[in-house]
């Protein structure tokens, strides 16, 4: 039996997107911009796309603007937002200290172009509220960029009443939806979102396409320079299976939503439960107040990295937090800003359900973990010191 449960990571792409791609990799292969008959089916197939991820995220199809993932669309919204602040002499900039890297390294990229990068703690659950962030604007804050929903330990964060704040101090808002679209309502409109970046993969959709939401009126600036693409606002050919793809994807998730979330939610439930049995461990995040798969722990005693090789030799494929970040000895940045200790960040497990996941799969799981972290802290010398009593437990 081989289990995936890293969905957070990246999905099995659906059999609805890989038809909706499959006429666009080989007879209609057109350029969107040529002129010709071949080049404008192309073109036709992309606006199509492009209506259905606006109807999917409540907006109009001219404010989406097709990117390579989600990275790159971080990076067009809080670097767009920047400019457009230094122009009017603002150049203060609040975030949290769990961002995702995208998100991370295009802010410290400013903070060395002379911005002020303020970075809200989250406290032990991984969550701001409104309040927090409207305490931190000032009359030079020209951006807040907030993840809705961490990839790591799955809190969900208070998007709309985070975006009210902003509109009410007319301060641009940005949220980081990757983890999020296609797994939990949400309409930019609503949710008071100026940019909103997402990422097909997550959602089954194929890798390497992203889109950006961009409110009609801001002014974006140009990552990439060339050609007149996305209306002179990301250059290069349309990847346009990638595109049909990520909005056929989009649009089967958000009508099965509702659906898929109950079962997977009751799926994440049951292996928390089980796992919260293990003796010195401890679940990242809000019980209740987190993506419908996700399931985040950390076990005192052990190595993340071992335990992900133990369990992928017993057919589970998890992780131990950002796949951005799996090759780095470091401790994730997420479990240090919600105050783990680097002994214990050390020792985290991260599984990301889908609605393919069963309930025979979550049994072996609860089946597996424990006997494979009692396996080993029977190895460590550091365990047998605390079992003895020489050494404190930080997890009780």
């Amino acid at each position: 039996m081989v289990i995936y449960a890293d969905n957070a990571a990246t999905t099995q792409m659906s059999a609805t997107a890989l038809e909706a791609m499959m006429p666009y990799m080989c007879g209609q292969y057109g350029n969107p911009s040529s002129l010709h008959s071949v080049g404008q089916a192309a073109a036709e197939a992309v606006q199509r796309a492009r209506e259905n991820v606006a109807r999917c995220l409540g907006c109009r199809p001219n404010e989406i603007i097709f990117t390579s993932g989600g990275s790159e669309a971080d990076n067009q919204a809080i670097v767009s937002a920047a400019k457009i602040g230094e122009r009017r002499g603002k150049k203060h900039i609040i975030s949290t200290a769990f961002e995702h890297h995208a998100v991370l390294h295009t802010l410290k990229k400013l903070e060395r172009e002379g911005f002020e990068i303020e970075l809200l703690p989250v406290g032990e659950e991984g969550n701001i509220t409104a309040a927090n962030v409207a305490d931190a604007i000032r009359e030079d804050t020209c951006l807040v960029t907030v993840m809705y929903a961490n990839n790591e330990i799955g809190s969900v964060l208070p998007v709309a009443d985070i975006g009210k704040v902003c509109r009410d101090r007319g301060v641009l808002f940005h949220t980081d939806a990757v983890q999020a679209v296609g797994h939990i309502p949400i309409d930019v409109t609503e949710n008071n979102i100026d940019m909103l970046s997402l990422s097909a993969h997550k959602f089954h959709g194929p890798k390497g396409v992203g889109a950006l939401y961009v409110r009609q009126g801001i002014a974006l600036t140009n990552i990439i320079e060339g050609g007149a693409q996305e209306r002179g606002k990301r250059a290069g050919t349309e990847n346009v299976p990638g595109v049909v793809g990520m909005a056929a994807a989009l649009d089967e998730a958000c009508r099965n939503m509702d659906k898929n979330a109950e079962r997977v939610t009751a799926l994440r439930n049951r292996l928390i439960a089980g796992l919260s049995k293990i003796p010195h461990s401890t679940l990242n995040g809000d019980k209740n107040n987190r993506l419908p798969g996700n399931v985040s722990f950390c076990f005192e005693g052990i190595e993340g990295e071992s335990l992900l090789l133990l369990l992928d030799a017993k057919g589970i494929c998890a992780s131990s937090g950002s796949a951005c970040t799996s090759g780095s000895l470091d401790p994730s940045h997420v479990l240090l800003a919600i105050g783990r200790p680097h002994e214990i960040a050390h020792g985290s497990l991260r599984l990301s359900l889908c609605e393919s996941n069963t309930d025979r799969e979550v049994d072996y799981m609860l089946e597996t973990i424990p006997q494979v972290v009692e396996y080993l802290r029977g190895m460590s010398p550091l365990w047998r010191e605390k079992i003895s009593g020489n050494k404190q437990f930080i997890l009780r």
